[in-house]
């Protein structure tokens, strides 16, 4: 999946002369935690999160250094070192991405303007629905050999069942890495049949238990 298909388009910006009272006043009523700050030219000039705010903020029992707080403008505290990314970068990159800068979101240019915007809540929606955990079904986990075609050997048993699969993920097994877990995630409730079948096959299931031993 690129970044455009899930990156939200309907973007709420400032400007760097806005204050930043304007700015908390926007995320409280749109429900956000990141703001771009753009020029005249929808250029991305900047970006303010709730967090910068509470740090350049002093308490709320301080009222008179807060409202002098609130009444700077936005290039006060906004950073201006700003990882981007492209409509058509794959999401999987957006996400290492974000996960190696530990940062929350990420905008999007398109020719240096800004087009769209990616939190860590979207990806987490985006992975919510790629693996089919929001739709009914069961969760099989297979440890394999790292070896080419076992992920067909695998999903063969499932097709020759009949059971449609939801989705699939593979990751490295972390106490061997000759060995790769494959996990299933399959339109049924009960797997208990597709469990023995693969276990006949002489495959290693993980994932469910069987409850009848």
């Amino acid at each position: 999946m690129i970044v455009e298909e899930m990156m939200k388009k309907e973007i709420f910006t400032l400007t760097e002369n806005h204050l930043i009272a304007d700015a908390l006043q926007l995320m409280r009523d749109q429900k956000i935690r990141h703001l771009p700050i753009i020029d005249e030219a929808n250029h991305l000039i900047g970006l303010v999160t709730d967090r910068d705010i509470r740090d350049a903020t002093p308490s709320i029992l301080d009222t008179v250094q807060l409202k002098e707080g609130l009444s700077q403008p936005i290039k006060r505290i906004m950073k201006t070192d700003i990882i981007s990314g492209h409509p058509l970068d794959f999401v999987e990159d957006i996400a290492a991405t974000l996960y190696e800068h530990r940062i929350g979101c990420m905008p999007i240019l398109n020719e240096n303007q800004l087009v769209g915007i990616v939190t860590q809540t979207d990806l987490l929606h985006t992975y919510v629905e790629l693996t089919g955990a929001h739709q009914p079904g069961s969760q099989i986990e297979v440890r394999v050999p790292n070896r080419t075609g076992k992920l067909f050997e695998v999903t063969s048993v499932f097709r020759n069942l009949k059971a449609n699969i939801l989705s699939v993920l593979v990751y490295p097994d972390k106490e061997d890495s000759n060995y790769k877990i494959i996990v299933l995630r399959v339109q049924t409730m009960n797997p208990l049949s597709l469990v023995d079948k693969l276990r006949e096959e002489g495959h290693s299931v993980l994932w469910p238990i069987d409850p009848r031993k």
